[in-house]
């Protein structure tokens, strides 16, 4: 069984200066932030036009960030966004599967679940809430326990992110 990613959503970078880094990016992308998390000393931005929680996220590591493997400054992980809650959960259990599930947590506004390749490149296959749901989200990214079977519960059915246009067109 295979994961039915409909787009790459979001990438996330470990960075040496976040305020730089978020500099650049707001300056080269026109983004705006969407959220900063001081705690985690993180930033979340969204580009101009997009309707999407965040397009880049940046993880702040400081200068000694050369020295504290396995976090370096680069790509943190790529996310992929899947249609429905059930397609959240059939991509657990591929990677649960194949040995490659590394966690899971709920982000407000998105439910993700890890997982990595052989090399230890990580990855998030996500799912996100329908817009009008984002709330007390649309400024916040908490990271919380994931309860995958209450939110298939609740959100079953339910497709967010649309299917390709061959598909539309069928």
């Amino acid at each position: 069984m295979t994961i039915p990613a409909v787009r790459l959503n979001h990438a996330v970078l470990f960075v040496t200066d976040l305020e730089a880094a978020e500099r650049f990016w707001t300056s080269a992308f026109d983004m705006e932030v969407a959220v900063r998390e001081p705690r985690a000393n993180a930033a979340f931005l969204r580009l101009a036009r997009s309707g999407n929680h965040h397009d880049l996220g940046l993880f702040g590591l400081g200068e000694t960030a050369a020295t504290r493997p396995p976090r370096s400054v680069g790509l943190y992980h790529l996310a992929w966004q899947v249609d429905t809650i059930e397609e959240l959960e059939q991509a657990r259990r591929t990677l649960a599967e194949l040995g490659a599930l590394r966690g899971e947590s709920s982000h407000g506004a998105t439910k993700s679940v890890y997982g990595a390749d052989p090399d230890g490149n990580e990855f998030e296959v996500m799912w996100m809430l329908p817009r009008e749901q984002w709330g007390p989200y649309e400024n916040a990214a908490p990271v919380d326990r994931l309860d995958l079977p209450s939110e298939v519960r609740q959100w079953g059915g339910v497709r967010t992110a649309g299917r390709v246009v061959a598909e539309e067109q069928a």
